[in-house]
């Protein structure tokens, strides 16, 4: 026996028992006649304790030891002199008796704390040593909860959990597809699923009413700190529901994660939004409602004056932003070239701050009265002590600058509480979105996503203004999943194909099978995925997903631990009838 007992085990209680710990060395500190061994596994960390005075070997023995070698120790359990409340085990140490080497270590790359000095490519490099930090191996802990807690809600629900294929056939919408070259048949490729889509909506058909899987899916897009090429979903689907239903039924979900995760409880239902307004209100279709800070539309305010950036501008919008009126020119100055990065895309920023005295500054007094400013302050609440920040332009590209303007306040402000969760849905998005590069409508879900019922009417004279039956969870500003009910109907499918630009051939060839599935009895149904990495990551408060999956990939979509991708054989490349085209690659 390896170990009686785990490093995080022992307590006060266990003084007096004889134990054999084995772990990881943390760290050795000499002191005198005596040495200290911090002994660590996933559990915990116990003080070893080798008193020289009584045996000067086996001092020896600890004083040689590495950081990360891994050892076996055994000894009494005694109570600590100088106790740490700090941690579980601080009250207690192990008086050793004797130790063995179970394996020496090199000196690792960085240091294996909660505070590591170690860069993020150097610790994804050395994943496996990264794991051993409480930050990665406590999120990975949560997932493994959440994953528990998900299963045990959705069978108690009456889900089953069904696989679905990982090699399918390469559909043209969405992101790009990862391709696998067949062997078997040459020049042919399957692709990996970007979701099981397809094959819920045919499991559907076949009367599995209550399906779900926890998920690999693949997209080849550019990545993001919540983005990698592969990542997993809790993918869902019902039949014989319409969108309340659906909503219910997982927002109960969302709910029980976070009680079973977090011990958080919420009472009340989620708040509904809907697109429109989350857009015109947040400047945003996932915004964070932890904190105020709404867009306010002042175009009708500022219009008819001699500022010709106003007056040109389609839409003006502001935040009013609490007790901030004693920002500087420095400080509204770097503000302003914020807005104007490239990400932002904004060409300035005016200000209106109300001062503590009642006096009004702002950027634009020379051409607004200091009445007409007071009338604003008035009537878009804008306090003493308070400031506006406003940008104008196009509306939707102002209004999603505000949104990207209001988030960057409210982190300057330390108003985004990581252990606070605001959870909200958002509703009847758009069913289209035009693309003025290709000329041409594209699904703001998927071809999949059934119009609101009042709206079909509108595919034949104005697809543009046709909502979804469509819904997202938004926790904290970011989106968690997404769902909707599904097309059902062969016809109302095919005049969906009709309006994204596919010809009867083209819809039949990509997706005949699903098609000729609803010929025979297809029920109405509808579905939600959660982004499982996603979901984690908010609720473990970190910023990149990264940081919650075991092995994940960089930004680069590389693999530094396992140094993949990575080229094949030629003879791999003949069996698959292969040639490569040599371009410049990315070193």
């Amino acid at each position: 026996m390896f170990r009686t007992h785990t490093c995080g085990e022992l307590r006060i209680t266990d003084v007096s028992k004889n134990v054999t710990l084995s772990g990881w060395v943390q760290r050795v500190r000499k002191m005198g006649g005596m040495t200290f061994v911090d002994l660590r596994d996933r559990y915990g960390i116990t003080q070893i304790a080798a008193n020289g005075n009584k045996n000067h070997d086996l001092q020896e023995q600890c004083n040689k030891l590495g950081r990360e070698f891994v050892v076996q120790i055994s000894g009494v359990v005694i109570e600590r002199e100088n106790k740490n409340t700090t941690i579980p085990t601080g009250e207690i140490e192990v008086d050793c008796k004797e130790i063995t080497i179970l394996n020496e270590s090199e000196t690792p790359p960085f240091t294996i704390e909660n505070e590591s000095d170690g860069g993020e490519e150097l610790r994804m490099k050395y994943r496996y040593l990264d794991i051993r930090r409480n930050p990665i191996k406590n999120n990975l802990l949560l997932r493994h909860t959440m994953a528990l807690a998900i299963r045990n809600y959705l069978d108690k629900q009456g889900f089953i959990e069904v696989e679905t294929p990982v090699l399918i056939g390469s559909t043209p919408e969405g992101a790009r597809d990862f391709v696998v070259p067949s062997r078997v048949w040459p020049g042919q490729f399957y692709a990996l699923p970007q979701s099981p889509q397809l094959f819920k909506q045919l499991l559907m058909v076949g009367g599995i009413d209550k399906y779900f899987q926890i998920v690999k899916c693949f997209r080849d897009e550019d990545l993001r700190a919540d983005r990698q090429p592969e990542f997993t979903q809790i993918d869902c689907e019902m039949s014989f529901v319409e969108q309340k239903d659906v909503v219910s039924m997982f927002e109960g979900l969302a709910k029980y994660i976070f009680a079973q995760a977090k011990n958080i409880h919420f009472q009340e239902d989620f708040p509904h939004i809907t697109y429109a307004d989350a857009m015109n209100m947040y400047g945003s279709d996932k915004p964070d409602i932890r904190f105020e800070m709404t867009i306010q539309n002042l175009t009708k305010s500022f219009k008819g004056s001699e500022f010709i950036v106003f007056e040109q501008a389609q839409y003006i919008g502001g935040i009013v932003v609490k007790s901030c009126a004693d920002y500087s020119r420095k400080e509204l100055d770097a503000l302003t070239e914020w807005v104007k990065r490239p990400q932002i895309g904004a060409k300035g920023l005016v200000y209106i701050k109300h001062e503590n005295d009642g006096t009004i500054k702002s950027s634009i007094h020379k051409f607004f009265t200091p009445e007409q400013l007071y009338a604003v302050c008035k009537q878009y609440s804008i306090e003493k002590g308070d400031l506006m920040l406003i940008l104008s332009g196009d509306t939707n590209a102002t209004l999603t600058a505000l949104g990207e303007l209001r988030i960057e306040m409210g982190n300057r402000l330390g108003l985004r509480n990581k252990d606070v969760f605001a959870p909200l849905w958002v509703v009847d998005f758009p069913l289209f979105e035009w693309d003025d590069e290709t000329q041409r409508l594209y699904a703001k879900h998927h071809p999949f996503t059934s119009p609101k019922p009042e709206d079909i009417a509108l595919l034949d004279t104005n697809p543009k203004d046709v909502r979804a039956n469509a819904y997202d969870f938004v926790v904290n500003g970011s989106e968690i999943g997404g769902g909707s009910i599904r097309i059902y109907d062969a016809k109302l499918q095919a005049k969906m194909f009709s309006i994204l630009g596919f010809t009867p051939e083209q819809a039949q060839q990509q997706f005949g099978f699903l098609m000729g599935a609803f010929k025979y009895g297809a029920p109405p149904h509808g579905g939600l995925a959660f982004g499982f990495d996603r979901f984690v990551s908010i609720l473990s408060g970190c910023d990149s997903i990264r940081d919650v999956i075991a092995f994940p990939k960089n930004n680069a979509a590389k693999d530094l631990m396992a140094e993949s991708p990575t080229h094949i054989s030629q003879e791999q490349l003949d069996e698959l009838c292969l040639i490569i085209h040599k371009k410049d690659s990315k070193e």
